[in-house]
């Protein structure tokens, strides 16, 4: 452990373009696998994540347990320094091996990318530029390689994801702790079931760890007639309603029920009906009416194309669901087609389906959109949040107002 090590994880171009979750908050505070990005970072190195280094409108983010946002003209300069980026995802033990091959300042490389920067007390940081494309730093000299890999489109959190679950579990839990279920749980596979304090799992729950682990966090309820499959993670203070659910991760405070295969979401999302959600990814508050539900495989099983801020893309996956941002409302019974991106801060209703893309702060039904006025916004999300004993900080709001205007193409 380097209880003294400074953590900051940054945006490189590349995480920068990760929409539509980019313009809410920075890479570092998505979930990939069981994990933040930042809490793996943390686990890894042994240090605190200091603060994100991200593009300007994202200063003033704020989150239970979040690193602040620095812009990258705000370059600490003082301590031992360990500029990691975002998107990097270090095997599990690389921290070790780090601490044991990290010598002067120098490169920090994970696979065969370089992905961070040691700075030690007393040596400066890298100019603005070099967060930006890290990969066209030349001199390798003294850099200390790790295993792991590195994402490099936004689909990928989701797509490598349920792999990542079980690799969390087995580096976080080398040893799983007998496992003690209440009676009238059902337990079948060979991998492990993990659970957190205070974890309270009902008589009818049907739990499958064939296909990998199943982490159920502090405080998790899980109620009746719920079937849960591997590798999975719930967050802490999360509830299972019911229903189908198989290979996904969510975080904390979350309600889920109804079909839930294969997808990630941030905390406080809520899906607490009926519905089926695949291969998706969704946002941090986040909230879907009754039976939203969403296709995650075109008829012609051909690959799927996404909306990216650079143009539509090949994602080369057959399957792939809907990617919804922050804050992003559904009404009942909504539609949504086979890769939607809806962004940040949209609330959507009626009978028919939304375009496949969908700007942030949109407001309607169909192609009938028009801008969700700041105001408003702010009011139901103020709201939201309190029901859920969460304030909304003088500084997020002022960073979502700064999104709604970069969102809207307003100066």
């Amino acid at each position: 452990m380097m209880p003294d090590l400074a953590l900051y994880l940054f945006d490189d171009a590349v995480s920068r373009g990760w929409e539509p979750f980019a313009l809410t908050r920075p890479a570092g505070e998505l979930r990939f696998g069981a994990l933040i990005f930042r809490e793996r970072a943390e686990r890894l190195f042994g240090g605190r994540v200091v603060a994100h280094l991200a593009a300007d409108h994202l200063m003033g983010f704020a989150e239970p347990g979040a690193a602040p946002v620095l812009g990258f003209t705000q370059l600490p300069d003082e301590g031992d320094r360990l500029f990691l980026a975002a998107r990097a995802v270090p095997a599990w033990g690389s921290g070790d091996l780090w601490r044991e091959r990290r010598g002067g300042a120098g490169t920090v490389l994970v696979g065969d990318e370089v992905m961070g920067w040691y700075a030690p007390a007393g040596t400066p940081a890298p100019d603005a530029e070099w967060f930006t494309e890290p990969g066209r730093h030349l001199d390798r000299t003294g850099a200390v390689q790790l295993p792991g890999r590195t994402l490099r489109h936004v689909w990928e959190l989701m797509s490598e994801g349920f792999g990542q679950v079980t690799e969390d579990v087995a580096g976080l839990f080398p040893k799983p702790p007998a496992t003690a279920l209440p009676h009238g749980v059902h337990w079948f596979g060979e991998h492990p079931i993990v659970q957190g304090s205070g974890v309270r799992i009902e008589p009818g729950v049907v739990i499958d760890t064939t296909g990998g682990p199943v982490w159920f966090d502090d405080d998790v309820q899980v109620r009746a007639f719920s079937r849960v499959a591997g590798p999975a993670y719930v967050g802490k203070r999360s509830m299972i309603l019911g229903g189908s659910l198989e290979a996904f991760s969510v975080g904390e405070v979350c309600r889920i029920r109804g079909e839930f295969a294969e997808s990630i979401c941030l905390s406080y999302v809520n899906k607490a009906h009926d519905g089926h959600i695949g291969h998706a990814y969704l946002g941090s508050w986040v909230n879907l009416g009754a039976f939203t539900t969403n296709s995650d495989l075109k008829n012609n099983y051909g690959t799927v194309r996404l909306w990216t801020p650079r143009g539509e893309a090949d994602t080369g996956e057959i399957k792939m669901g809907c990617f919804l941002g922050d804050h992003v409302k559904t009404g009942i019974g909504l539609l949504l087609n086979t890769g939607t991106v809806i962004g940040a801060g949209s609330n959507l209703y009626g009978a028919e389906m939304p375009p496949k893309y969908v700007p942030p702060f949109s407001w309607g039904t169909g192609e009938e959109l028009s801008a969700y006025r700041v105001d408003k916004f702010l009011e139901v999300a103020e709201r939201a949040m309190a029901r859920r004993k969460v304030d909304l900080a003088p500084g997020a709001r002022a960073q979502l107002e700064v999104a709604w205007k970069r969102g809207r193409a307003e100066p």
